[in-house]
């Protein structure tokens, strides 16, 4: 071993100080110094090594150097940092694949929930619609009884009134009768007298005088019984009178309770309606204006009362009566305005929100661009029915809509659905609310698949959420 230490070449040796023959040879190179100096100083951390390999024949060795040595391990430290980060990043991968499923379900399955929520909302909504209308239905059938016994009362007070107006003129009449009776008598006895003169004796006077008193206390005998009768009569009417004014008062307190809660029924069920129509940004009174114009259904219980002839001012009650008839018009009309407007979904089963109505970046990269609908994707083929009944306007290929349907609605509203694989209506169908009109797809100007729904009023783009979100409050 010592031996072949002494044979190595000299270059390959850096312990102790170099040969005096090399700075005999002139200066050192500057790239020579330099690595003398980095194998000195690595010298201290990793010394010169020996790797021996014995022959049959002879022995050889390897030398590592302090430079080899800091070179491998350096390559072994990088390749074993890169291999613990590829590792990382594999398994971060991994574990955020598996995050973003459990999101995903988690996601999918909050949105089941609140979709079973809205559903037992709306059935719940639907429950106490049909609860308010058997209200209204018993409500209705009471004000009609109520007007019936309010007609009959109306009747015997009438009744009762000429049956006094009758007494009063008998009465009148008898004392009238009474006064020419005596009158009569006056006149008879002056003409007795004139005919008799002084003939007469006072014996005859007085039986004439006797005479006339009993038929003058007859007559004022029968005057008085009739006139008793009369006031019997009369007091029985006004005992009687009484008694139909206090049920009168009785009826009048519980009409009015009755119209209270009508009136007060009619309103809390308006209030929705309103809101609903507000907030789908329509004037109510524009809308019912119109179904007004073309509606002429009118009519039954909804005609407003007219119980005066006469020409004379209506009574309180008949006042109220047509309020709470002109409201139940009133929501009537508005029925007729929801079902003709598009309060529904267009898309039924499972489904997500993948995009709103207004400004966003352009998937395909073409900057912010107003988004004119809402985006409702799900898987392909699904069901795309109609929001509300219409005629349709358009059924084919639309440049970036790709398969797009148009229909258009009354009141200047028109709804829009894009992207579908395929069209089921063709231009001129008639449909009404619920009627499939197409399936899900990924035509056009798309992503992937989903629906784009549009709904415009006046050609003018609004958000269909509003429509969507106003319907909870009725439907």
């Amino acid at each position: 071993m010592a031996g072949a230490n002494q044979t190595l070449p000299l270059h390959a040796c850096w312990h102790g100080r170099p040969p005096k023959q090399e700075e005999t040879n002139g200066h050192r190179p500057v790239l020579t110094r330099l690595a003398y100096r980095v194998n000195m100083t690595l010298e201290r951390h990793f010394p010169e090594k020996r790797l021996f390999l014995k022959s049959d024949r002879d022995t050889r060795f390897i030398r590592l150097r302090p430079a080899t040595q800091a070179v491998a391990l350096l390559g072994g430290s990088l390749t074993l940092a890169w291999t613990i980060l590829a590792t990382a990043i594999i398994l971060m991968d991994s574990i955020g694949a598996g995050s973003a499923r459990d999101q995903a379900a988690l996601r999918q399955s909050l949105y089941e929930q609140r979709l079973t929520s809205l559903s037992q909302d709306r059935d719940i909504r639907a429950e106490e619609a049909a609860r308010a209308q058997g209200r209204f239905t018993l409500a209705m059938e009471q004000v009609a009884e109520m007007q019936s016994r309010l007609l009959a009362s109306e009747d015997r007070r009438r009744e009762l009134e000429t049956g006094i107006d009758v007494i009063q003129n008998t009465l009148r009449r008898t004392i009238k009768e009474r006064d020419e009776a005596r009158e009569k008598a006056e006149v008879a006895h002056m003409a007795l007298a004139s005919q008799t003169g002084a003939v007469r004796t006072e014996a005859g006077r007085a039986k004439d005088a006797l005479d006339t008193l009993d038929i003058v206390k007859d007559a004022l005998a029968a005057t008085a019984q009739e006139r008793d009768l009369m006031e019997g009569a009369a007091e029985k009417a006004a005992e009687r009178a009484e008694t139909i004014l206090a049920e009168k008062r009785a009826l009048q307190a519980r009409n009015n309770e009755i119209f209270s809660k009508l009136e007060e029924a009619v309103s809390v069920s308006m209030e929705p309606l309103d809101k609903m129509f507000r907030e789908a940004g329509m004037s109510p009174d524009e809308l019912l204006n119109q179904v007004r114009r073309g509606y002429s259904g009118q009519g039954g219980p909804l005609t407003p009362l007219s119980l005066s002839t006469k020409g004379s001012e209506a009574h309180a009650e008949e006042i109220r009566a047509n309020a709470i008839l002109q409201g139940l018009d009133r929501m009537n009309l508005y029925r007729l305005a929801a079902f003709k407007a598009p309060f529904a979904m267009p898309v039924k089963g499972g489904f997500r929100w993948t995009s709103g109505f207004g400004y966003r970046r352009d998937p395909k990269g073409m900057g912010n661009r107003m988004h004119e609908g809402t985006d409702m994707a799900g898987a392909y083929g699904l069901p795309i029915y109609a929001t509300a009944d219409g005629v349709v306007v358009h059924a084919g290929w639309d440049s970036g809509y790709g398969r797009l349907v148009k229909i258009k609605h009354e009141f200047g509203i028109e709804t829009r659905y894009a992207h579908m694989s395929a069209i089921r209506v063709n231009v001129g169908d008639r449909v009404s609310r619920g009627d499939r009109i197409g399936d899900m797809g990924n035509s056009g100007r798309s992503t992937g698949t989903h629906l784009h729904y549009e709904i415009r009023i006046g050609g003018r783009a609004v958000n269909p959420m509003t429509f969507i979100k106003a319907a909870n409050h009725v439907f």
